[in-house]
């Protein structure tokens, strides 16, 4: 049978580069499941030459297409035919179009690792009745300093994100101002009240952007929304059946996006009962929603409650699971809209 071997990006986290053998051969059998037809038999680690890779068998070989969707797993350097004892690499074309300093030149306490970020949205597409590759919308409704947004703008994605904390509305709306002007890239950026009834209930940054003028004046252009308020108002700001795929990690700490019943919310189990109903009601039918969480703050088969309540069918994605600190073992859920 035709073997194949992935070499793993190495993490500047450590303790995240510990699991990503684990979390990319989870994040591989997702990928032929839901996008290669189960193409991918088994996967296993392997050392070559005294590195880690991920090695696996197909049923066939894979072709081209199949090797553009796998040079999108979130961990992955290079991809390799094994033939006897050589390795022979194979030609990648992932989804990104944008520098990947969007992604990693923000540096700050309690943001979420980049790999994981990936690996989150990708489980989450391809959970969704469109998969990868079209352009998509995607929300995150808990948004925070925009890690889950500047990834689906890698991919060609329009962005739309929600977050109650000022600093990190006025720190993103910053960030990608001076990012997109740094970049030369064509676009517009404005940051507008807004209200209802006249009263103040918000703030929002609006972005629309191409990779060059002629791009622009042929209309290939990505927008990006993020709205300063409640997540659990999401409807006042955003109508139903408007995104494709719903991605969040939620917060560790105290806060956890939401000031419902006069005070932050301690636990997410009790934000997510509130947001998760609102949320659902936002996506489109066949889309997705993806949302990972410390597990000390709640069980799996209660957030699985929580989606199916909201009339949300959980996937079967085990193994997912992994140590981030001593205070936080993080995990995925994820969960489709029935079409």
């Amino acid at each position: 049978m035709p073997r194949y071997a992935l070499l793993i990006l190495p993490a500047f986290n450590r303790v995240y580069g510990e699991s990503s053998i684990r979390l990319t051969r989870s994040e591989l059998a997702v990928f032929s499941t839901y996008g290669l037809g189960g193409k991918i038999l088994a996967s296993e680690e392997t050392t070559i030459g005294g590195v880690p890779y991920v090695t696996f068998e197909t049923s066939e070989p894979l072709t081209q297409p199949d090797i553009s969707l796998l040079s999108n797993l979130s961990s992955v350097y290079a991809i390799f035919g094994i033939e006897g004892d050589l390795l022979r690499p194979l030609s990648m074309a992932s989804l990104d179009r944008l520098s990947s300093d969007l992604i990693t030149i923000q540096k700050y306490a309690g943001k979420t690792n980049e790999h994981f970020t990936k690996l989150l949205l990708n489980v989450t597409l391809l959970a969704g009745a469109k998969g990868l590759g079209e352009r998509l919308s995607v929300f995150d409704p808990l948004c925070g300093r925009g890690t889950t947004l500047n990834q689906a703008l890698m991919y060609g994605y329009d962005a739309y994100g929600l977050d109650v904390d000022g600093k990190d509305f006025e720190a993103y709306t910053a960030f990608i101002k001076t990012w997109l002007r740094n970049k030369r890239l064509k676009h517009t950026a404005e940051t507008v009240p807004v209200r209802r009834e006249r009263a103040l209930v918000g703030r929002r940054l609006n972005v629309t952007f191409g990779l060059s003028k002629e791009a622009v004046k042929a209309g290939d252009v990505q927008h990006l929304a993020v709205v300063n308020a409640d997540t659990l108002k999401s409807r006042d700001f955003f109508k139903p059946r408007s995104f494709d795929a719903l991605v969040t990690d939620t917060p560790y700490g105290v806060q956890h996006g939401s000031k419902g019943g006069g005070g932050l919310s301690r636990s997410p189990m009790e934000l997510l009962r509130q947001a998760v109903p609102v949320w659902a009601e936002l996506l489109r039918p066949g889309g997705a929603m993806g949302i990972s969480w410390n597990t000390y703050g709640g069980k799996t088969s209660e957030l699985a409650q929580i989606l199916e309540g909201a009339g949300l069918q959980v996937m079967d994605y085990p193994d997912f699971e992994h140590w981030v600190d001593q205070a936080i073992v993080r995990d995925l859920i994820v969960a489709r809209k029935p079409s």
